[in-house]
């Protein structure tokens, strides 16, 4: 947008200044800010807000930058000016604030799509959690229905025991099915370690945009795992950083921001491991519910052809639990616990 001669110059955040114009300055033109370039307008006039547009002296110091340049003038004042000269001020990270602002805002997007797709893990280890449910069901019905089928004085009395066994081995089938094309997929689970080193990789803007000179007494990690550590390690970034290099407050905020986006992004961890384990456990629990029932049968009834429900009981039991010891034995050794985010009122020094 082309600023109008006759109307003074506002400070806008979409306010975008040419990068050639912005290298021409030096650091004592962003400390006094009495003048900031704002346009560049046909290739042959900068356009600059000024606090004194009239003044002679300013103008030539405006030349003197871009002398190969018909330099305008345009009014400002000068809270304007200090505020789009420290939003354009090279920061700590070497790159004007309002870049810093932008990469900031990239790396939470870059967080908040690792949690979707944690979220969406979740969400299938709660689908075969279901699956189990009713796999589960189907299995007792298949129990029940083979005992009763066994001990039956009648043909209709058969024939509802019958009814009830192949009811009992549809509903196992169809869970079965379900399971097995979620745990088969492509979009199953990683393993843990690859969990925890993308979310270590996505807090690495605090090694970018944090700079911390007193980070306060440490207290004692909470536990000796790469996520414990990463929780342990946001301990250090979640207070409100005073204004120091000359930026404006809203890219401190910017910083908090993140912060509190990775504190979301390492719990989401968390509970995704969590949810692996409690689905290992739940496989657990109703295998060794299976294997007992089917060995109970088999020890009252005896085998043969009858058998054969209590058997698949059994061998379901079993590759339930090995499945199970599969799901939880990698995240055994994780804190069932979220990281220590904020320290509590007058534990910092």
């Amino acid at each position: 947008m082309r600023p109008e001669a006759s109307a003074p110059f506002v400070y806008d955040e979409t306010c975008l200044v040419p990068a050639a114009l912005l290298a021409r300055l030096t650091a004592d033109d962003f400390a006094r800010a009495r003048w900031f370039p704002v346009a560049l307008e046909g290739g042959k006039t900068v356009t600059a807000a000024a606090d004194d547009p009239h003044d002679p002296q300013l103008l030539a110091a405006v030349g003197q930058v871009f002398p190969e340049y018909v330099v305008r003038l345009i009014p400002a004042s000068p809270d304007c000016l200090r505020r789009l000269a420290a939003d354009f001020a090279p920061s700590v990270t070497g790159a004007p604030v309002g870049v810093v602002r932008t990469n900031l805002a990239a790396w939470r997007n870059t967080m908040a799509l690792w949690r979707t797709r944690l979220a969406c893990w979740r969400t299938d280890m709660a689908t075969g959690r279901t699956w189990l449910n009713v796999m589960r069901f189907g299995l007792g019905l298949t129990a029940l229905g083979n005992t009763l089928l066994r001990s039956a004085p009648t043909p209709p009395a058969r024939l509802a025991d019958a009814a009830c066994l192949g009811l009992g081995l549809a509903l196992a089938t169809v869970a079965a099915r379900a399971y097995l094309r979620l745990r088969l997929s492509r979009r199953r689970l990683p393993g843990i370690q690859t969990l925890v080193e993308v979310s270590a990789a996505t807090l690495q803007f605090l090694e970018e945009y944090h700079f911390i000179d007193e980070p306060g007494r440490r207290r004692p990690v909470s536990r000796e795992t790469m996520l414990a550590r990463l929780g342990d390690l946001l301990e250090n970034h979640s207070t409100i950083l005073e204004i120091a290099s000359g930026a404006p407050e809203r890219i401190h905020l910017a910083r908090e921001r993140n912060v509190l986006a990775a504190q979301r992004t390492v719990c989401a961890c968390y509970r995704t491991i969590a949810a692996r384990a409690r689905t290992g456990l739940s496989f657990i629990r109703t295998g060794v519910a299976l294997l007992g029932l089917g060995l109970g049968l088999l020890r009252y009834f005896g085998g043969g052809f009858a058998s054969l429900p209590d058997w698949l009981l059994v061998v379901v039991g079993a590759a339930m639990i090995v499945d199970g010891l599969l799901w939880y034995w990698p995240v055994r050794k994780e804190p069932v616990r979220t990281p220590r985010c904020m320290d509590p009122v007058g534990e910092r020094t």
